[in-house]
C-alpha cells in the first residue's frame, strides 16, 4: 500500500517541477525582452560617452537574446518531457491505444484467413481437375504400352489380316439365270473295260 501511495506523489512532484520550470521560462523570455526594450530608449547625455554606451548597450541586447533563445529552448525541452510522462504514465489512453490496434490486426488477420481459404479451396478444385485428367491420360497410355510382346504381335497380326480381308477383290458370284449347278458325270477310262451297255 506504501508503494500504491509514493507513485502518485512522486508524479505530482514532477508535474509541479514541470510547472515551475514552466514559469520561470517565461519569466524569463518576459524580463529579458523588457531590458530589451528598455534599452532602445535614448538617454540624456551622461559622463559616459556614446560611443562606450552603444557598445555596452550593444552587448547587453546580445546578452538578453541569447537569455530568450535559453529560455525558448528550455520551453522546448520541457514539452518534450511532458510528452514523455504523458506517454509513460497515462495508461488508460496507451492501453485504448494497444487495444484499437489489436483490434485492426485482428480484423486484417480474419481477412487474410478468409482469402487465404477460398484460395486454397480454389487450387483444390484445379488440382482434382488436373490430377484426374493427367491420369486418365496416362492410364490409357499405359494400357497401349505395357502389352505383353506375345499379345501385341498377336494384334498386329489380326489388324493385318483385317487389312489383308479388306484389300482383297470380291469374288463373281454365278448368274442366277443359268438356274441350278448339276451334278458332273462320272468319266470312265476305256483301259478299266467296257462301259455300260443299252438293252433293248
Amino acid at each position: 500500500m506504501a508503494q500504491k501511495r509514493a507513485l502518485p506523489q512522486s508524479k505530482e512532484t514532477l508535474l509541479q517541477s514541470y510547472h515551475k520550470r514552466l514559469k520561470d521560462d517565461i519569466k524569463s523570455m518576459m524580463d529579458n525582452f523588457t531590458e530589451i526594450i528598455k534599452t532602445a530608449k535614448i538617454e540624456d547625455e551622461t559622463q559616459v560617452s556614446r560611443a562606450t554606451q552603444g557598445e555596452q548597450d550593444n552587448y547587453e541586447i546580445h546578452v538578453r537574446a541569447s537569455n530568450i533563445v535559453r529560455a525558448g529552448e528550455s520551453l522546448m525541452k520541457l514539452v518534450s518531457d511532458l510528452k514523455q510522462f504523458l506517454i509513460l504514465n497515462d495508461f488508460p489512453s496507451v492501453n485504448q491505444a494497444i487495444d484499437q490496434r489489436n483490434q485492426q490486426l485482428q480484423a486484417l488477420q480474419e481477412e487474410c484467413d478468409s482469402k487465404l481459404t477460398a484460395l486454397r479451396d480454389e487450387v483444390s478444385i484445379d488440382l482434382y481437375q488436373l490430377e484426374e485428367a493427367y491420369y486418365s491420360s496416362s492410364s490409357s497410355l499405359r494400357e497401349a504400352n505395357d502389352l505383353p510382346l506375345c499379345e501385341a504381335y498377336w494384334r498386329l497380326d489380326l489388324d493385318t489380316d483385317a487389312a489383308d480381308s479388306l484389300a482383297a477383290p470380291l469374288r463373281v458370284s454365278p448368274e442366277p439365270s443359268a438356274g441350278p449347278l448339276q451334278p458332273a458325270a462320272p468319266a470312265y477310262s476305256h483301259a478299266s473295260g467296257p462301259g455300260p451297255t443299252e438293252h433293248a
